[in-house]
């Protein structure tokens, strides 16, 4: 059938998702989700959504959730923009603002979706390599281009941007739309969030599935000057003009609104990820300082792809990256204090038994 395919979708290489298996009995730490269940006041707005009304179509504008977001993050409604999921956001804004005569910039090693949407909307991009210590620096970004993104902190390697940097990219290219993924900026991070009043030509892009642990409920939103929030309704209403059901638009509100809980879990995750780091290094792994929720750590003598294979004959799986430079790494999610006490175990006697 592929002799029906667009041109579009001969030449794409579609984005490869983290595994998810269907066997029991395994330690699931590949696709960084929150190792804690969702708040239960989250759960108790998903179900008390289930009624009679999901005969009708939802708010087009989210606005329970815009209002919670607005409410946490300290902004107007009119500067939050909702979706299924970051990555859908983040689809719009590549399609939305991010496509100019100029070339998108964004990290070497990063979020592998960015040069996927370059394909699927045309977008001339250039990578930009990331230091020797795997770090972004602004310096390199002082270069002509039509947009920036990249994660903050930076996805696979976990390393955060302080937030005086992010502000002095944004004083570089006033002329540019400058995107920061913080997907992960909870566990650690310094958000980009305080500067959208004063830079217009910023746009934070978050999510409830990693902090907050609704991965399931495919919940995403972007703050930025209510311009370009403009411009991603204009993409959404043309795209799908009813993107976020019920159950999604009371479930995330009540979540943010937790923010009791949130912090609990985020602290939880955040010490856990600390011990791990010390334990892989005591073990003969060089850690990369990580404000994600997960780790990415490379062995002295072990091979990455031998070890990761070696953790799954254990029933543990963590992911494994082959692209160029960091083929020895793996990175790992934290999961529960009893999932990282059983990996290390592994580990221990893989490494002193091979």
């Amino acid at each position: 059938m592929s002799q029906f395919w667009s041109h579009i979708v001969h030449d794409l290489t579609p984005y490869i998702p983290g595994e998810q298996p269907k066997t029991n009995n395994l330690i699931k730490l590949n696709t960084n989700e929150n190792p804690y269940p969702p708040s239960a006041k989250a759960i108790e707005a998903i179900q008390g959504a289930t009624d009679e009304a999901l005969r009708l179509y939802p708010d087009p504008n989210s606005d329970v959730l815009k209002q919670s977001i607005a409410n946490y993050y300290k902004l107007d409604v009119n500067q939050v923009f909702v979706g299924n999921g970051s990555d859908e956001v983040l689809a719009h804004i590549f399609q939305g603002l991010l496509k100019h005569d100029k070339p998108l910039l964004f990290p070497d090693i990063s979020y592998s979706f960015y040069p996927v949407y370059c394909g699927l909307y045309g977008i001339d991009y250039k990578t930009v390599s990331l230091n020797e210590k795997f770090e972004i620096d602004i310096e390199d970004y002082n270069q002509d281009n039509g947009a920036i993104i990249f994660p903050n902190p930076n996805a696979p390697t976990g390393i955060g941007l302080a937030l005086k940097n992010i502000e002095a990219l944004l004083q570089n290219n006033p002329n540019s739309v400058v995107v920061i993924d913080e997907a992960y900026i909870d566990f650690g991070g310094e958000s980009a969030v305080p500067l959208i009043n004063t830079y217009p030509n910023l746009v934070v892009v978050q999510t409830v599935s990693k902090s907050r642990a609704l991965a399931g409920l495919r919940v995403g939103f972007a703050m930025a000057h209510p311009d370009l929030i403009q411009g991603l309704i204009r993409i959404k209403d043309s795209f799908n003009s009813y993107p976020m059901d019920r159950l999604a638009t009371f479930g995330a509100a009540a979540a943010i609104d937790d923010t009791t809980y949130f912090n609990h879990i985020c602290q939880k995750v955040m010490r856990t990820r600390e011990r791990l780091s010390v334990q892989l290094e005591q073990l003969g792994f060089e850690v990369l300082p990580s404000q994600a929720n997960f780790v990415f750590a490379k062995h002295s003598t072990f091979n990455a792809s031998q070890l990761a294979q070696a953790l799954r004959d254990k029933n543990i799986i963590v992911r494994h990256f082959s692209a160029p430079r960091i083929s020895d790494h793996l990175r790992i999610s934290i999961g529960t204090d009893a999932e990282i006490a059983q990996l290390i175990k592994s580990l221990t006697s893989i490494i002193s038994n091979t």
